[in-house]
């Protein structure tokens, strides 16, 4: 068979201008993923139709979405994991999918939704991969503040992903079955993990590996790679879901690399280098090309669903946060509320899965990208402009303490200056 490359040339090349074009203006705080998925509408059938999603581009675009999920898994930092943190996040969690299946049961009860768990599930993730970069561009990663923030949305990633495949997996089961092929998944993901583990602390083979690594074999980048495909495949015959295999993969590495290392200090960047410079940015354009643009606005009342989804993503993600309030300040309750509310990746994943198993209609799946994109647009450069008004006022504060104002720190670290680094 003859493979035409000219639609994944008109992808790959929207993919590379879409991030150049926001270069240009750095001023302007919007993450190269909405702009991408925004291209991939004007140039697919929705508007422009130069392009269509042939087999190259599908199979780039089912890469590019085992990979995001991989460098999604790679983001879970266990050390964080741990004592006050970590309970609070847990009971976030689940204090989110409480509120997300009343949230699907009123949607349906409204008319909205057919399925309610499946939107209860898709409503209760958050953009781990968003906010970590904000955090980083305003000091916070380290406080309190930041570590919760971090922790609610690992955890949220993680029981997501495990959700979807559990409840809305390709391959017919009972709920019984599919727990006990989840259980082997993971006994796998364990046994992966020593032997990972074993690896690494293998004299002989540690300088095998550290001598290959900066070669043309880059063998620890091929060995993250193996793994990668490997989980998903195993995931696949299990009849789970893809992004659950890749989304265990990135994990292992994570759990594995505690010093984030992993021998080499490149291993990381590398990796992301491969994901964000190839794979990823055909799924999120792939994603535009696939929007069904006709079905979110052909209907005026399909079009509201979008403020009601993004309505409903603050009270899922965001009304849990209220639980911080005795450990983090009161100021930073409203930035908590709009940061865990912010998704996109995992929607834009889960409606993919959801659109193929007819459980979600088309035009409702364009409304949850829709809010979505509105969240990641949103809500983290208002965080941003809030965390930044905090600390100039903390910061004048503590250059002329009072008696009745003095200077202040809150949890793991004081509020300096904000980061100098990029905000996406």
């Amino acid at each position: 068979m003859d493979l035409a490359f000219t639609n994944l040339l008109i992808v790959v090349a929207v993919g590379f201008a879409a991030p150049l074009l926001l270069g240009f203006f750095p001023s302007v705080r919007l993450p190269s993923v909405v702009l991408e998925i925004v291209a991939g509408i004007v140039v697919g059938p929705a508007l422009l139709g130069w392009v269509s999603v042939d087999e190259p581009i599908r199979v780039f675009s089912t890469v590019g979405l085992a990979y995001l999920l991989f460098l999604a898994g790679l983001e879970v930092d266990f050390g964080r994991l741990r004592g006050r943190v970590l309970r609070l996040a847990v009971a976030g969690f689940v204090a989110s999918l409480a509120i997300a299946v009343v949230v699907g049961l009123l949607l349906k009860a409204g008319g909205f939704v057919t399925q309610p768990l499946f939107v209860a599930i898709v409503l209760s993730a958050t953009s781990l991969g968003v906010l970590v970069p904000v955090l980083k561009d305003v000091g916070e990663i380290e406080s309190t503040f930041g570590q919760l923030i971090v922790a609610g949305a690992t955890i949220a990633d993680f029981a997501t992903v495990i959700l979807l495949s559990l409840f809305f997996s390709r391959e017919a089961g009972s709920t019984a079955s599919k727990v006990i092929l989840l259980a082997g998944l993971f006994v796998v993901a364990v046994l992966i993990a020593l032997l990972v583990a074993g690896v690494e602390r293998s004299a002989r083979l540690g300088e095998v590996l550290r001598r290959l690594q900066d070669t043309t074999a880059q063998i620890r980048i091929r060995a993250a790679f193996v793994l990668l495909v490997g989980l998903v495949a195993l995931a696949t015959e299990l009849g789970l879901e893809v992004i659950l295999g890749a989304f265990i993969a990135g994990a292992i590495i994570s759990l594995v690399d505690r010093d984030r290392a992993m021998s080499h200090p490149e291993f990381r960047r590398k990796l992301e280098a491969a994901g964000f410079g190839i794979f990823i940015p055909v799924f999120f354009v792939t994603t535009g090309v696939r929007y069904d643009l006709d079905a979110l606005v052909s209907d005026t009342s399909t079009l509201m669903h979008v403020p009601v989804f993004l309505a409903a993503l603050v009270a899922v993600r965001g009304l849990p946060a209220l639980l911080y309030r005795r450990v983090i300040p009161r100021e930073r309750l409203p930035v908590a509320v709009l940061m865990q509310a912010t998704s996109l990746p995992f929607i834009v994943a889960a409606t993919a899965v959801g659109l193929a198993l007819h459980v979600v209609s088309p035009a409702n799946a364009a409304a949850l990208i829709a809010a979505g994109l509105l969240s990641v647009v949103i809500f983290p450069a208002v965080s941003l402009v809030l965390l930044r008004r905090g600390q100039r006022a903390r910061a004048n504060a503590t250059a002329t303490p009072t008696a009745s104002h003095p200077a202040t720190t809150y949890g793991n670290a004081s509020y300096g200056e904000a980061g100098t680094g990029q905000m996406w």
